[in-house]
């Protein structure tokens, strides 16, 4: 098996430690980033110079830069960049203060932004290169409660696909992953609720803050399983565009888009009759 080295941000926990675990213990090098050093010490005990370290917050552009061009001269050149860090913002959009909006897409969306910009020149120069942004279920599908948690996943969907056929001309492949519900600290401990208001009991948004503040809801996926798939699929060329991973995300997903496809075909004729009358 090929050693490669990966680029993996917010490996502490969840999907992102379930990954530089199976990677190291292959055998394969980690660039990992954190924001709690401390979290990560027994991996750096276990594995040595397998495991290269940074401490780095999402909202930081600046630091963004300078920890992508220090893993990459550290390490020599990097195989694979993982946009992994990143949490969930819940409640109704009237209910969330200006602050918590403004963090959720400093932190989803210009975070994974500023990560795949700091790394494209690297991998543009070495040749080759693969860049695996973690979305979700909610990247394709839409539920109330989550409006600015889906705004910063339908618009890194939208950043990564665009960028993927920008640098298909480098052999640098973009692949979007959209897990379904899984048993990792993301739902019920790095999440985050909006004030409430009360008026809002009676909104279907309430569903999503009763499943938080309850903490009981199962999650049908297997992070290790989910994160196994991510992993094998660098070996696949051409990048897949997408993995969706977990059966609630294929239903959820397959029923949005099934009714969006019907929704577009209905305006089928209304579409048309809007061009120009010299175009015909």
């Amino acid at each position: 098996m090929t050693q490669r080295t990966w680029l993996i941000t917010g490996i502490s926990s969840g999907f992102g430690r379930h990954m530089a675990e199976q990677l190291l213990e292959r055998g394969d090098r980690v660039a990992g980033t954190v924001r709690n050093m401390e979290a990560m010490n027994d991996l750096i005990a276990k594995y040595g110079d397998l495991l290269w370290m940074a401490k780095l917050e999402l909202t930081d552009t600046p630091a963004i830069r300078q920890v992508v061009d220090d893993a990459f001269n550290a390490l020599g050149h990097i195989d694979v960049v993982v946009n992994n860090a990143g949490y969930g913002l819940f409640g109704a959009a009237e209910e969330l203060t200006d602050e918590q909006i403004r963090h959720q897409l400093d932190t989803n969306l210009m975070g994974s932004i500023q990560v795949i910009r700091a790394a494209l020149p690297h991998l543009r120069a070495q040749g080759h290169g693969r860049i695996m942004q973690l979305s979700t279920v909610g990247g394709q599908a839409a539920f109330p409660g989550g409006s600015l948690y889906h705004a910063s996943k339908w618009g890194i969907e939208g950043f990564a696909e665009s960028v993927m056929y920008e640098v298909a001309p480098f052999n640098i492949g973009v692949t979007i992953v959209e897990p379904g519900s899984a048993s990792t600290n993301f739902r019920y401990q790095s999440s985050k609720l909006a004030p409430k208001i009360e008026a809002y009991e009676a909104s279907p948004a309430f569903h999503a803050r009763r499943i938080l503040e309850e903490a009981k809801a199962p999650s049908l996926g297997d992070p290790a399983k989910m994160v196994a798939i991510m992993i094998a699929s660098i070996d696949q060329n051409p990048a897949p565009k997408r993995i969706v991973l977990g059966s609630d995300a294929y239903a959820t997903i397959h029923k949005a888009l099934t009714e969006r496809l019907a929704a577009l075909e209905a305006q089928k004729d209304l579409a048309f009759s809007t061009d120009s009358d010299a175009n015909i």
